[in-house]
């Protein structure tokens, strides 16, 4: 069985930085990346990354605060996110497949953790 695995999340004040990351068990993703969800919202695309050459998308009003990479040793997907605001409260879901997808692209992937909490509050 495939698994991704998000450990942590957590909370933070406003202008904080969390770093989220998913670990894949029993097999390795070319193309991987992160989704949220905020309450009363639909599920959108965060960042997404091609591990071969490392090409790396973050949606275009993320850009400059989040940053996706990928640790080929330790088959480690990460999110770093800096300078949080509340609108970045939501569920946070890394995800993977090995047909291509991008934060811009109508298919999605096929395989996603169970999600993590990312909570922004004064």
């Amino acid at each position: 069985e495939v698994l991704l695995v998000e450990p942590g999340g957590g909370s933070v004040q406003p202008g904080g930085s969390l770093t989220l990351s998913c670990t894949t068990s029993g097999y390795i993703y070319r193309f991987m990346g992160w989704f949220r969800q905020a309450p009363g919202k639909e599920r959108e695309a965060v960042a997404a990354i091609d591990i071969l050459p490392g090409d790396t998308r973050v949606s275009g009003s993320l850009a400059g605060r989040f940053t996706i990479s990928h640790d080929h040793r330790k088959n480690t997907l990460y999110l770093r996110m800096n300078n949080l605001t509340p609108d970045d409260t939501g569920m946070y879901y890394c995800a993977a497949d090995n047909r291509y997808w991008s934060i811009d692209t109508l298919n999605v992937p096929d395989y996603w953790g169970q999600g993590t909490q990312v909570t922004v509050s004064p």
